[in-house]
């Protein structure tokens, strides 16, 4: 993976701008946060295989390292992920966005695809 460059990431979204897609969505504090320091709230999220189509696709932020995507969804929704810092298009043609903590563990990610994600 790469450090995310606006641009390159902005182009890639508008590639899968009105077209039926598949997400994967994961925001984590990490895996058992609490249990390793006792201020650390233990949150997190995971979506895959979501099918949507969205209308429009937006990257902002950046100027601290860390990006935000935001996804319009066709029916009016959205998804947004905070956080995202590298990026990648793998050999199965996946976009991953993945945003890495101080540590260089996981702490967000937004994946598309037009094919499902390998379950």
């Amino acid at each position: 993976m790469e450090k995310i460059d606006r641009g390159e990431v902005q182009t890639l979204l508008d590639n899968y701008q009105n077209k039926k897609v598949y997400v994967h969505v994961e925001v984590t504090s990490g895996m058992y946060a609490s249990h390793m320091d006792e201020r650390v709230f233990n949150s997190g999220m995971f979506l895959r295989n979501v099918q949507v189509e969205f209308t429009q696709g937006a990257i902002r932020g950046g100027s601290d390292g860390e990006f935000r995507v935001g996804l319009k969804l066709d029916n009016g929704g959205w998804i947004y992920v905070l956080g995202l810092t590298h990026f990648e298009v793998n050999d199965n043609d996946e976009f991953i966005m993945h945003g890495f903590n101080y540590d260089g563990k996981l702490a967000s990610a937004l994946e598309i695809s037009t094919k499902e994600f390998f379950k």
